[in-house]
């Protein structure tokens, strides 16, 4: 199965800070930050906003001095052993800090040996979690993170999974027609965020963004009930530009 990659600008962020990062690393004693812009070449505007995330998110700190080592969340990325758990706790912790700021639910997918995984998720009283009534690894035709997901494959891998999940109608909404969905899939432009306007469920729309890290096919979602729906183009667009920590820690 072939990928289809065209970077993001949240893939590009992470690719500009992942080599930030690498050369904080390199520097065991310290790096300023105009040391950081000769090495990297970024312009210092730039360089300022990628060193601010990168200590908000714990992989660099920035000594007495004012040089820059890496944080202790980067030493816990690092680690052969804890990688799994750190890795896991790293994005929980950005699927929350978007949900607040998104004011959303907030779901991390992945597709992994032809199948649908949503693996987190971040939720709360004021941001429920859209109701799983239809295994989403049979509704990848209807939801956003579905649609997403299958965008990032090339023509063959979609007719794959589709020879293997029928298009059931879910609601009157839902595309059953495989040649419509293709179609529709190959003219999404992968840095314009994917619909789902009450095509999974009555009463809900979700928005899904693409997380390509490697040769690995994920995406970032929120769901929102149908009466916040004006609300979710600009909150796919917050879910969009906050997605380069996430592609970050998976690709340190």
């Amino acid at each position: 199965m072939a990928l289809k990659h065209e970077p993001t600008a949240p893939y590009h962020s992470a690719q500009d800070a992942l080599r930030v990062l690498e050369t904080v690393a390199r520097h065991t004693t310290g790096v300023t930050d105009v040391e950081l812009a000769r090495h990297t070449g970024l312009e210092t505007e730039r360089l300022t906003a990628l060193l601010r995330m990168l200590r908000r998110e714990g992989y660099v700190e920035q000594l007495a001095d004012g040089a820059y080592v890496t944080g202790e969340a980067f030493g816990r990325l690092g680690s052969v052993r804890d990688r799994d758990e750190a890795l896991r706790g790293q994005l929980q912790r950005n699927l929350d800090r978007l949900r607040d700021s998104v004011g959303a639910a907030v779901y991390m997918s992945r597709y992994v040996d032809g199948e649908i995984h949503v693996t987190q998720c971040a939720e709360g009283p004021a941001t429920p979690a859209v109701n799983e009534w239809v295994d989403f690894r049979s509704a990848a035709h209807a939801s956003a993170i579905g649609k997403s997901l299958l965008g990032q494959l090339d023509l063959n891998g979609r007719r794959d999974h589709l020879s293997r999940h029928r298009m059931a109608r879910l609601t009157s909404r839902t595309i059953t027609n495989e040649r419509v969905l293709l179609s529709r899939l190959d003219a999404q432009a992968p840095t314009v965020p994917v619909l789902d306007l009450q095509e999974y469920a009555i009463g809900t729309v979700c928005a899904a963004v693409p997380i390509t890290a490697g040769s690995a096919v994920g995406c970032l979602a929120l769901s929102l009930p149908v009466e916040h729906a004006h609300r979710l183009r600009e909150a796919a667009n917050t879910l969009n530009r906050g997605a380069a920590p996430v592609l970050l820690s998976l690709a340190i």
